[in-house]
């Protein structure tokens, strides 16, 4: 079993699959690095993948507390990870709260990125939805340490932006179901409280998301509503931003839509990798007039 010690003496468990250019994944809440497997499988035949599970998701190490969780120490266990496996750049691959931890990623390091992928990110994000958003975080740890993690999971993977995943594929979500009952309740609880309730709004972000020319694949499922406005923010803003969606797909795009994931990310770290990747010089039309006729 292959640990990472971060520079906070934390233990994250991860692994190393194929060889050649490298790929980090950072999973979402409700995964592990296991959610990765599909990824891993197709792109391992030509890139080196990296996958590994964050702190409070065992094997890695469950930190007692809240305190020792954050939206940038989840950076800092990326880098940690990356510098224990020798990787110095590599493209960066983020799902729902992994997708955070990639776009602040690129933003705190850029230099150690190829790329980044930002899935499934933005639930929340809103101006107007933060205090509501807040609320919830804070329902979700509690329900996590009264209620313990198999009734969690039952309720939280029945959200309505994960009912097509069941749909789709009966079979991948039932495991889903499986892996997420068996993480630890303290574990998500202090997630919710350290990384979610504290993260910034990725609108108070929009002149450093400005300033990124990394290339940037945004992706969603049409059917992961509260994801959708932020994406769209993000594409307008980010000078090298490209953004895709797949169809009849909700949150959780990797695994409810594997091939179409694969065929989407595989094409975008084909492009960045070709050196030609476009950033545009000028602003998106958003509120004014195009100059077309």
């Amino acid at each position: 079993m292959t640990m990472a010690k971060t520079d906070d003496g934390v233990d994250l468990y991860y692994e190393v699959t194929g060889s050649g250019t490298p790929i980090v994944f950072i999973h979402e809440f409700a995964g592990t690095s296991q959610s990765w497997e599909a990824q891993v499988r197709h792109f391992s035949r030509w890139y080196t993948c990296i996958t590994f599970n964050a702190r409070g998701y065992p094997p890695s190490q469950v930190p007692a507390g809240p305190e020792s969780y954050s939206q940038q120490r989840a950076v800092l266990d990326v880098l940690a990870v990356l510098d224990h496996a020798g990787v110095d750049r590599a493209h960066v691959v983020g799902h729902s709260m992994g997708g955070f931890a990639a776009l602040h990623f690129g933003l705190h390091y850029p230099d150690r990125a190829r790329s980044l992928c930002v899935a499934g990110a933005g639930y929340g994000a809103e101006p107007d939805k933060q205090a509501l958003f807040r609320q919830e975080t804070r329902n979700t740890a509690a329900m996590l340490m009264e209620q313990g993690i198999e009734a969690f999971a039952m309720k939280y993977s029945r959200g309505p932006t994960r009912l097509s995943f069941e749909r789709n594929d009966t079979r991948g979500y039932a495991e889903f179901q499986k892996i997420l009952s068996r993480q630890s309740a303290l574990g998500l609880a202090n997630t919710q409280l350290g990384v979610q309730l504290h993260r910034p709004s990725l609108y108070a972000l929009k002149d450093e998301l400005a300033k990124l020319r990394l290339p940037v694949l945004i992706l969603n499922g049409d059917e992961d509503t509260p994801c959708i406005g932020p994406a769209l923010m993000m594409k307008v803003t980010i000078p090298s931003a490209m953004m895709s969606v797949i169809p009849n797909c909700g949150h959780t795009v990797n695994l409810e839509a594997p091939d179409e994931f694969n065929r989407i990310v595989g094409s975008f770290i084909h492009q960045a990798d070709a050196g030609r990747w476009p950033v545009r010089s000028y602003a998106l039309a958003t509120d004014q007039a195009t100059g077309m006729a």
